[in-house]
């Protein structure tokens, strides 16, 4: 099944919520990145939040988040959009921390505890929306859930979650987010608290089998999906965008490449597609 993302609400309105499936995605990304299991982790789960927060875009608007932590992946880049859009890399794609006591990724060994996650959003808009929060714990969806409470003032729990298989494939990614509205009562409050601290992990109900809208359902039962739509893999590199940069760099700078090195070779951090220009391209780029 195509990975997809749904949005909806509950409690007559006074409950938004979205989750989306990232299996194939984040199969995708690590296959492009080579990422041992804890890089595919990292990735995946800023990948499932970037959907996540492009879902609740609209039209041409999209987003760029930046997980810029002390750990020795280094920084997590992820671009997404409101048409369930995304592409994403890591600087460390090799990075291999021990496992956790638990046998589980240690996701926040990797990306660190101190430092920033900053959200930029495209609005359409003279000036982008800039958000940023401190890194909190680096396991990601604690760090998400406290920028929505910081950034966006809006109280939200945030799942998000990569299991990954013995031989590196990856068996269930994903994730939700759950935000609160004005009107709910305490005690429908207190009701969505106590289910979220007893529920199985999200990838344990979606590798169960569990789809989507019954994984918002065990925590609010009366979640109703209001719009499903398909994300996918969609990087915005091309060979002529590529050749457009290199000739920005002037005609002085592509004579030397040219003489030194003979070719040119760029590869885009977000797929990992490399371009190659021979002599031929790069003296037709310094004769335009």
């Amino acid at each position: 099944m195509n990975d997809y993302l749904i949005r909806g609400t509950a409690l007559e309105g006074r409950v938004r919520a979205f989750a989306v499936q990232t299996t194939l995605l984040t199969e995708e990304l690590s296959r492009r990145h080579q990422t041992t299991p804890t890089a595919t982790a990292a990735l995946g789960r800023t990948l499932a939040a970037g959907l996540l927060i492009g879902a609740m875009l609209k039209g041409e608007e999209h987003l760029i988040i930046q997980v810029k932590g002390d750990g020795p992946i280094g920084q997590i880049v992820v671009d997404a959009n409101a048409k369930g859009e995304v592409r994403g890399y890591v600087d460390n794609p090799l990075v291999d921390p021990p496992l956790k006591e638990n046998g589980k990724l240690d996701v926040a060994a990797a990306v660190g505890s101190e430092g920033f996650l900053y959200i930029t959003k495209d609005l359409g808009l003279k000036e982008p929306y800039k958000g940023s929060v401190p890194i909190i714990s680096g396991e990601l969806a604690e760090d998400f859930t406290y920028y929505f409470a910081k950034s966006e003032q809006t109280p939200s729990a945030v799942a998000l979650g990569v299991l990954v298989n013995t031989d590196h494939t990856i068996l269930a990614s994903g994730g939700f987010v759950i935000q609160l509205l004005p009107g709910l009562s305490d005690e429908e409050i207190g009701d969505i608290e106590e289910m979220l601290g007893r529920i199985p992990s999200f990838t344990t109900m979606l590798g169960g089998g569990l789809n989507l809208e019954g994984i918002l359902q065990t925590v609010i039962p009366s979640f109703q999906t209001l719009e499903q739509m398909d994300v996918m893999f969609r990087c915005k590199c091309s060979h002529e965008k590529v050749e457009s940069t290199l000739i920005s760099l002037g005609k002085a700078e592509l004579q030397e490449i040219l003489e030194d090195e003979g070719f040119a070779e760029v590869v885009c951090h977000f797929c990992n597609e490399a371009y190659r220009y021979d002599q031929a391209d790069l003296q037709r780029m310094i004769d335009l």
